[in-house]
C-alpha cells in the first residue's frame, strides 16, 4: 500500500495543483485517515440500513413515528446553549465553494452563508481542495479575488455573514483518497480538512466550527455525526461541544425522528432546516413504487400542500421546545434583470413564501441569490423584532403520520413534464462541466431540484401516468421530448457552445435514469463516474 505524505497506508489519485499541499499536510491527511478508519463502517452499515428499509417501503410499509424512542420525544429536555454569533440568523445565503462566491455571499448582508460541498458543486478534486482554500483564506480575512474577465477587486468587508459548511451526505465518497485501499467518505473528508485547518482561527476571533449535515434519514445517523465530532474535538483538545451543526431535513423518514436527531446531537446542536427541494425528491424516491404517490407537476409541489406545510410546522414546533432554531427554506428564485413584469411576479413568491415562514414562527430563511436578502430581511425584520422566535412554542400543532403523508393533488401536463426533461438535462450538463449550481429558467437550480425532474420522470414512466390530455408517459415520448429539447437548447445558445458542452453526455445518463428498471438512488452517484 502506498503512503501519502507519510500517511501509512493511504493513497492520494488527484493531481495535486498549486496550494493544495498546504490542505493536504501529513497531519491533516492522517486526522482525516484516522476519521475513515474509525467511522467508515458504521457509515456503510447505515447506507445498508438505508436499503433494508427501502424494501420494506417497496413492499407497502409506511413509516411512522418510532414506538421505541417515545421517552425522549416526551421527556422534556433542551441542546446544549448556541454561542453569541449565531443567536440571529434570519436571512441565510447558500452556494458553492468557489471564491468569488464565497466573498460575495459573506458580504450579501445575509447573518450565514453555507458554503456548499454538497448539493451545490460538482465534486471535481479541484473543487473540493480549492473549496478548502477559499474557506481557510476566508476565515483567516485573506481571502480577495481579482476577475480576468472584469478586472474587478473582491475583499471581505469588515463586517460580514457566519460562515456555516455543508459537508458532503453520508452516501458519497471522495474517490481520489483511498485508505487502506478503499475511497473514503467524502463526509468525513470535508469536515475533517474543515475542522482541521480552521478550528483554532475561528475559535481565536469568538466564533467557531459551523455545520450543515445533509440527506440523513434517521436518528442512527445523527449519532455517528455527534461520534465522530465528540472524536475530532478530542483529537485536536478542543472542548466538547464546540462545534455546531444544523441538520437538513430533507427526506421523509428524518421527519419522523426529528425529537431523536436532536437528541442524538444535543451538545452539538444548531437546530434543524426544511431543506424542502430534496424533501420533495425523497418523497418521490421513498414512495416511488406506489401507484398512489403520483406527485403533481413540480411546481405545484409548494410549501403550502398539506404534506410540505406538516412537516414544516412539525420542524418548528419540535425545534422551539427543544430551545433552538427552526430554519426556512430555500427560495430558488433569483432576479430577473431584463423583465420587470416577470421579476415582480417572481419577487411577490419569494414575499408570500418568506411572510408563510415568518409567521409560521420560522427563525430565520435560506436565499440563493444576494438580490433577495434584502426581501427576506425586511419581513423578518418586520414578524419577528427578536434574534429569533424559539419563544413562541406552537402548541397548537399537532402533526400526525397521516399530515406527512399525504400525496398532493394536481394534474401532470406536458409543460410540467417537458421542464422536468429540460430543467435536468441542463443542470446534469454543468454539473459534468465542474458547475453545481446553475441558473435556470430565472431559478437556481442545485442537485436536489435536479432530482426532482428526473425522480417524477421516472416515477411518471413506471407507473404509466397520463397526461391531462391523457396521453400515457412512456420511455418514447419522453425521448421524443429529450430531442426536441436539446434541438430547442442548441438554437438558444448557439452551435458553438452546444457543441462544446457536454450536453449528449448529459441527455444520455438522464434518458438512462429515467428509463432504468431500478432506482437509481442519487443521479450524483453515476455522474460522479464522469467527472476528475
Amino acid at each position: 500500500m502506498e503512503n501519502f505524505a507519510g500517511v501509512s497506508g493511504v493513497t492520494i489519485t488527484g493531481a495535486m495543483q498549486p496550494g493544495f499541499e498546504t490542505v493536504l499536510t501529513a497531519e491533516a491527511v492522517a486526522f482525516v485517515a484516522d476519521l475513515e478508519r474509525r467511522f467508515g463502517a458504521r457509515r456503510r452499515e447505515l447506507l445498508a440500513k438505508r436499503r433494508e428499509v427501502q424494501a420494506k417501503l417497496d413492499a407497502g410499509w409506511k413509516p411512522d413515528f418510532l414506538a421505541e424512542t417515545k421517552p425522549i420525544r416526551d421527556a422534556d429536555w433542551t441542546v446544549a446553549p448556541l454561542p453569541a454569533d449565531i443567536h440571529d440568523r434570519r436571512v441565510e445565503i447558500t452556494g458553492p465553494v468557489d471564491r468569488k462566491m464565497i466573498i460575495n455571499a459573506l458580504n450579501s448582508g445575509a447573518s450565514v452563508f453555507m458554503a456548499d460541498f454538497e448539493d451545490a458543486s460538482t465534486p471535481t478534486w479541484a473543487n473540493m481542495l480549492e473549496g478548502q482554500l477559499n474557506l481557510r483564506d476566508a476565515n483567516a480575512g485573506t481571502i480577495t479575488y481579482d476577475d480576468p474577465a472584469t478586472g474587478r477587486h473582491y475583499r471581505l468587508n469588515e463586517k460580514h455573514a457566519v460562515l456555516f459548511v455543508r459537508a458532503r451526505g453520508w452516501h458519497l465518497v471522495e474517490k481520489h483518497v483511498l485508505v487502506d485501499g478503499q475511497p473514503m467518505s467524502g463526509s468525513l473528508f470535508d469536515f475533517g480538512l474543515y475542522f482541521f485547518h480552521n478550528v483554532r482561527q475561528l475559535l481565536a476571533k469568538g466564533s467557531g466550527p459551523y455545520f450543515y449535515l445533509p440527506k440523513m434519514e434517521s436518528h442512527l445517523e445523527a449519532r455517528l455525526w455527534n461520534d465522530v465530532f465528540v472524536h475530532a474535538q478530542a483529537a485536536l483538545g478542543i472542548p466538547k461541544g464546540t462545534i455546531k451543526a444544523t441538520v437538513l431535513v430533507e427526506t421523509i423518514l428524518a421527519t419522523f425522528e426529528v425529537d431523536e436527531i436532536l437528541w442524538e446531537l444535543r451538545d452539538h446542536s444548531a437546530g434543524l432546516n426544511c431543506g424542502r427541494w430534496d424533501y420533495i425528491f425523497s418523497f418521490i424516491k421513498k414512495f416511488r413504487n406506489d401507484p398512489e404517490a403520483l406527485l403533481p407537476d413540480r411546481g405545484l409541489v409548494t410549501m403550502t400542500t398539506h404534506f410540505l406545510r406538516s412537516y414544516s410546522l412539525l420542524v418548528i414546533k419540535t425545534c422551539h421546545r427543544r430551545k433552538v432554531h427552526a430554519m426556512g427554506g430555500m427560495a430558488a428564485q433569483i432576479p430577473i434583470r431584463n423583465d420587470p413584469e416577470a421579476n415582480e411576479a417572481a419577487m411577490a413568491k419569494v414575499r408570500a413564501d418568506k411572510e408563510r415562514e415568518a409567521g409560521d414562527g420560522h427563525d430565520g430563511t435560506w436565499v440563493a441569490h444576494p438580490g433577495l436578502v434584502p426581501i427576506a430581511k425586511d419581513i423578518f425584520d418586520r414578524v419577528m423584532k427578536e434574534a429569533n422566535q424559539i419563544a413562541r412554542q406552537r402548541q397548537d400543532v399537532h402533526v400526525t403520520a397521516d399530515d406527512l403523508l399525504r400525496v398532493p393533488e394536481g394534474p401532470i401536463t406536458e409543460a410540467g413534464l417537458r421542464q422536468n426533461i429540460n430543467v435536468g438535462i441542463g443542470y446534469i450538463e454543468a454539473w459534468l462541466r465542474g458547475i453545481g449550481c446553475v441558473p435556470l429558467y430565472n431559478l437556481m437550480e442545485d442537485a436536489a431540484t435536479a432530482e426532482i425532474s428526473r425522480a417524477q420522470v421516472w416515477q411518471q414512466i413506471h407507473h404509466g401516468a397520463k397526461l391531462d390530455d391523457g396521453r400515457p408517459v412512456d420511455a418514447r415520448l419522453c425521448r421524443i421530448i429529450v430531442e426536441q429539447e436539446l434541438v430547442k437548447t442548441a438554437q438558444q445558445i448557439g452551435p458553438e457552445r452546444f457543441g462544446a458542452g457536454r450536453w449528449d453526455d448529459a441527455a444520455a445518463l438522464f434518458t438512462r435514469l429515467v428509463e432504468a428498471e431500478q432506482f437509481e438512488e442519487f443521479l450524483t452517484l453515476p455522474a460522479y463516474d464522469m467527472v476528475d
